[in-house]
């Protein structure tokens, strides 16, 4: 059995894929592909590993060959899902790598964002501690988690994880209902805004959750209220997020997905960087510990195991 990964550096050269060559009687690591060499490289594979090149209907239309595509990310969003099962080849993600490591993200943008660290770091750049008539600055009012509501969009495994470090710090969580299901009970993110603290999201991207925090919705937050999402680019309407920080209508906003990656392009949201605001923007890296990144690999393995399993039944 020939497998080939397309986009290994997307785990990282200190990751062991030693698990994976062990399954397979030939494995080929690329470290990037380029779309036009995805035929070449795949041509003879049985199995195809990625993580985020794009396989469409074309290509796996011209690998007959191809049996099986592990993906090494949750979302399957580069593949094409119809294609696949019409062409009988088995698509195999992973899910929950990440749970420990994006909570941790999460919460790391949390208390900076309460504490108003990025402020206060330009000030120390800036001299102004330096300038100080006293000890310490109070230029910038911070927020005390404990006591304080946290409204949560996803309760899935990243949402509950975040929902129990957060009440560690004596937070009050609420989950909203999922964007899209009308027989949810629960209290729709709308309608829970104007009693929260803190909006963390966890849900997935889809048609219901694109935008799901628009201008609206900000506008019903307190203003001093934190929006965070360690979810997917899209969710938020990054632009009106960003004229409400502008304005001292939004008290901290941290993002780590935008909805172009890389970008290429830029972002508002990065060249407002510049500007004094309470606004943290990471480069999608909150999955990225070794022990998550690992933890891709070995799910990988549980993959190939199972689907030789159901082969050779």
């Amino acid at each position: 059995m020939k497998a080939v990964i397309l986009d290994a550096a997307s785990l990282g050269d200190d990751i062991d894929l030693s698990p994976i060559r062990a399954e397979v009687d030939t494995l080929m690591v690329h470290a990037t592909t380029e779309p036009k060499d995805c035929l070449a490289r795949l041509e003879g594979a049985s199995v195809a590993i990625v993580n985020k090149v794009v396989l469409d209907a074309e290509t796996l239309e011209a690998l007959p060959s191809l049996e099986l595509i592990c993906v090494l990310a949750t979302g399957t969003n580069n593949i094409d899902m119809q294609a696949a099962r019409r062409l009988g080849i088995e698509v195999r993600n992973v899910t929950a790598y990440g749970t420990a490591s994006v909570a941790q993200h999460t919460l790391m943008m949390m208390l900076a964002l309460a504490n108003r660290l990025p402020l206060y770091q330009r000030d120390v750049a800036d001299g102004a501690w330096q300038r100080s008539a006293f000890f310490c600055l109070m230029n910038h009012r911070t927020l005390q988690l404990a006591g304080k509501h946290l409204v949560i969009a996803g309760q899935g495994e990243l949402g509950s994880r975040v929902a129990t470090l957060a009440e560690a710090f004596d937070m009050r969580v609420t989950f909203a209902a999922r964007p899209g299901k009308t027989d949810d009970s629960r209290p729709t993110l709308h309608g829970l805004a104007p009693q929260a603290d803190v909006v963390s999201l966890h849900c997935p991207l889809t048609e219901e959750s694109h935008h799901l925090v628009d201008a609206a919705l900000i506008d019903r937050l307190k203003d001093d209220a934190l929006l965070i999402n360690c979810a997917r680019g899209g969710i938020i309407e990054e632009q009106a997020a960003l004229e409400a920080l502008r304005d001292g209508c939004l008290g901290g906003l941290g993002v780590d997905s935008l909805p172009a990656e890389p970008p290429r392009d830029g972002h508002a949201l990065i060249a407002a960087l510049d500007e004094p605001l309470n606004l943290i923007v990471t480069p999608h890296n909150a999955w990225i510990t070794p022990e998550a990144r690992a933890n891709v690999v070995r799910l990988t393995v549980d993959n190939l195991r199972a689907w030789q399993g159901n082969t050779d039944a």
